[in-house]
């Protein structure tokens, strides 16, 4: 599987092919985008090709992982980093909704924000949710992010902003 990342109870790895249609499950459910500004996938060819041309791997040296149940093996969301086009390092999650409220997002943001400080060396990183996805919030809170602006982003005009130190998290 060559994972990324792992945690207690997932694996991180690159996205492959063979996860386009849980891609496009995820991004198709109207709850799960209902804060990002995202569009559904039109279809799993769609999210196929988002795949094959999804960069950040080569270009930056991580991105946004699958999250793969070690037990199940299943995909479950994705999760990872990303450079933001503002100039910061971004921290995100997705998960399908069987998967909510279980922990999963704040372990494996975990591990992705440990993988960004303690081997990658970043100094601080970004993270993001509409204002009224208070679920996302609690998540960003509980890895200790703290409150640092309110601002428009990518489309969704009440967004809040917090942010992580490198010395804060070690």
């Amino acid at each position: 599987m060559n994972p990324m990342l792992e945690t207690e109870r997932t694996y991180l790895r690159e996205f492959k092919l063979e996860d386009a249609a849980d891609m496009y499950k995820l991004n198709s459910d109207p709850e799960v985008i209902r804060f990002t500004g995202n569009q559904a996938f039109n279809s799993v060819d769609e999210a196929r090709v988002f795949i094959v041309n999804y960069n950040h791997y080569k270009i930056c040296g991580y991105g946004r992982w699958a999250v793969i149940n070690k037990e199940t093996r299943a995909f479950m969301g994705w999760c990872g980093l990303k450079n933001h086009e503002e100039k910061f390092i971004d921290l995100g999650y997705r998960f399908l909704r069987e998967y909510w409220n279980k922990g999963y997002a704040t372990e494996t943001a975990r591990s992705s924000l440990e993988y960004g400080f303690n081997t990658l060396g970043m100094t601080e990183i970004i993270g993001r949710a509409a204002s009224e996805n208070t679920a996302s919030i609690r998540v960003l809170e509980k890895l200790n992010m703290t409150f640092w602006k309110r601002d428009v982003c990518e489309g969704i005009e009440d967004t809040v902003y917090y942010r992580l130190s490198a010395d804060a998290f070690n």
